[in-house]
C-alpha cells in the first residue's frame, strides 16, 4: 500500500475531515477521542490521575483493587519478621516498594547529581550475544554479567554488599530550528561506581531505565495480537521509511515464545510476568515463575541469606499476593483527555499528522471481546502506540540487544496521560534514562525511522511548535 493511502486511510473511517492532500486535516475532535481509554476513562487531572480504578469497575469489584493498591504501596521488609505477609526484602534490591520508582503509579526519573541512589531509575546489564549462548537469549533474551547478572542492584540487606552505585552526567548537544531557535539536549553519561564483587566484564552492555507509568496497561495487554501485527512492516514494503518489528519473548508460564508487549523493548508478554520480573529484579521477593533470589554464584552471602519463604513452601510472593497485584495494576485507568476541540490543540494535532509521529504512534485500537478482564473487552482506546519495536537511531542507542530488538530499538511507549506527568510525578523528563527534560527535547531525540518526522518539526516554527506541544500535553 502506497504510503499515503496508508497514512490516510484509517482516518477517512473516521470523519471529521476536510481533506487528505499530504496528511489528514481535523477541523473538530474525533469522537470518543476524549475517552482514551474507552468506558475504563476516569475524569481525573490532579495528582492522583493516574490512581484510579478502571470508571467501569463495580464496588464489589473494586475491593481486589484496593487490596492489590496496598500490596503495591507498602515497603516489603528483611526477612525473618513477624510481617510474614511482607517479609523477604532482598537480599539484593532497588527498592523496598513498587510506589518508590512508579510514584503515584507515575514515570520514574534519572538521580539528581549529587543523589548516589538511582531510586526510580535502575541499569540493566549484559554481555555480548554468542552462538553458545543461544538457549539461554531464548529464555532470557540476554546474555548476564556473569558476576552481576541482568540488573544492577544498588542497595542490599545487613551482611550482604550493594553491587554498585549509579552516577548520571551530561554532555550538552545542541539542536537548531529552521527558524534559528537552538534547543540544548543533553547526553548522559552513566558511571557505575563502589562496585561489591569486583570488576564487570569488559564488554559489559549497560542499558538506564526509569519506571514508566503504570495506567492503561490491561488494556494495552487486550489489543489482539493480530491488530498489532498487522502494522508490523520490519522490509518497510510501503516506502514510508518505518520498519515496525513485533518483539518475540520467552512466557515464563506457557513455557514457549510469544508476542512481547511492555517494557522499554517490549521483553515482557504481559502484565503478571512484568511483575513477576519486577518483584525479583527490584525488591529481591520470589514467587512461583521465579521461585529463587536474584544472586550470582559469585555472590556468596547473597545466596546465603535467610529469605521469607513459608514453612510450607510457599514463595515471598504468595500466588494470592501477585493475583492482586496484576489485578491491581492490570485495572489502572487513564485518564480523560482535555481541550481535545481546542483550535490549537487541533492544530497541534494536525501538525503531529504531518510530520508523519502516527506512522508509529498508532492513535487507537480496539481490544479484545475476551480481555483478561470484562471491563476492559470491547474498547475503543487512543494509546497512540504500536507496541512495536522501531530503530531509533545512534543517539538512543544503548547496544543492549533484548531477543528480537537490536541495541537501537524501542518499543514505541503509549503517550496517553502524557500531558499530566508534570502534575502526577512533579517533572517534565522523558525517554527511557529521562535525558529528555520536556516534551520537545523528547522528539528531537527521535532519529531512526524516525528521522523524517524529527526533520519536518525542526522546520516548525514558534507557533507550531506550541501548538503542535499542545496536542501532546492535551493527550
Amino acid at each position: 500500500m502506497p504510503s499515503l493511502l496508508r497514512l490516510c486511510l484509517p482516518l477517512l473511517l473516521a470523519l471529521p475531515l476536510v481533506a487528505c492532500d499530504e496528511a489528514p486535516r481535523f477541523t473538530q475532535a474525533e469522537p470518543g477521542e476524549a475517552r482514551a481509554g474507552g468506558d475504563t476513562t476516569v475524569n481525573r487531572g490532579d495528582r492522583g490521575a493516574y490512581q484510579m480504578p478502571s470508571a467501569n469497575l463495580t464496588p464489589a469489584r473494586r475491593l481486589d483493587f484496593n487490596v492489590g493498591n496496598s500490596f503495591f504501596r507498602s515497603p516489603w521488609v528483611i526477612a525473618p519478621s513477624t510481617t510474614t505477609a511482607r517479609d523477604g526484602l532482598g537480599p539484593l534490591f532497588n527498592t523496598s516498594a513498587c510506589v518508590s520508582c512508579h510514584i503515584r503509579d507515575g514515570r520514574g526519573h534519572p538521580p539528581e547529581h549529587d543523589d548516589p541512589n538511582a531510586v526510580s531509575m535502575l541499569v540493566r546489564l549484559s554481555i555480548p550475544d554468542q552462538p553458545e549462548y543461544a538457549k539461554l537469549i531464548e529464555r532470557m533474551g540476554v546474555v548476564p554479567e556473569p558476576v552481576y547478572g541482568t540488573q544492577l542492584q544498588d542497595m542490599a540487606i545487613p551482611g550482604v554488599a550493594p553491587e554498585g552505585k549509579v552516577r548520571v552526567d551530561y554532555e550538552p548537544l545542541t539542536v537548531t530550528f529552521k527558524d534559528g531557535t537552538a534547543v540544548e539536549l543533553r547526553k548522559p553519561i552513566l558511571q557505575i561506581t563502589r562496585l561489591g564483587y569486583g570488576p564487570m566484564h569488559p564488554d559489559t552492555r549497560f542499558s538506564a531505565r526509569v519506571a514508566p507509568p503504570m495506567i492503561g496497561l490491561g488494556l494495552l495487554e487486550a489489543i489482539p495480537e493480530e491488530a498489532i501485527l498487522a502494522n508490523a512492516d520490519p522490509d518497510d514494503r510501503n516506502g514510508d521509511g518505518i520498519r515496525g518489528r513485533p518483539n518475540r519473548v520467552w512466557d515464563d508460564a506457557e513455557n514457549r515464545t510469544v508476542l512481547g508487549r511492555f517494557g522499554w523493548k517490549a521483553g515482557q508478554p504481559n502484565i503478571n510476568q512484568q511483575n513477576v520480573h519486577a518483584l525479583s529484579g527490584d525488591m529481591g521477593l520470589t514467587s512461583t515463575l521465579r521461585p529463587f533470589d536474584d544472586c550470582t554464584a559469585a555472590q556468596v552471602d547473597c545466596l546465603a541469606a535467610p529469605n521469607g519463604n513459608g514453612e510450607d513452601g510457599e514463595q515471598e510472593v504468595s500466588d494470592n499476593i501477585l493475583r492482586l497485584i496484576t489485578y491491581y495494576t492490570r485495572n489502572l485507568a487513564v485518564p480523560a483527555r482535555k481541550d481535545v476541540d481546542s483550535p490549537e490543540v487541533l492544530a497541534g494535532k494536525n501538525l503531529f499528522y504531518q510530520a508523519g509521529c502516527q506512522g508509529c504512534h498508532t492513535p487507537k485500537f480496539v481490544t479484545s471481546a475476551n480481555a483478561a478482564e470484562p471491563e476492559l473487552a470491547s474498547q475503543t482506546i487512543w494509546p497512540y502506540s504500536d507496541l512495536l519495536l522501531h530503530d531509533m537511531g545512534p543517539g538512543l542507542a544503548d547496544q543492549r540487544s533484548e531477543f528480537a530488538a537490536s541495541g537501537q530499538d524501542w518499543r514505541t511507549p503509549p503517550l496517553w496521560g502524557i500531558g499530566k506527568n508534570q502534575v502526577v510525578s512533579g517533572h517534565t523528563q522523558f525517554l527511557h534514562d529521562g535525558r529528555a527534560r520536556n516534551l520537545l527535547e523528547a522528539v528531537l531525540w527521535h532519529g531512526g525511522e524516525a528521522q523524517a518526522a524529527r526533520q519536518r518539526v525542526l522546520t516548525f516554527d514558534a507557533t507550531q511548535r506550541s501548538a503542535l506541544l499542545a496536542f501532546l500535553n492535551s493527550l
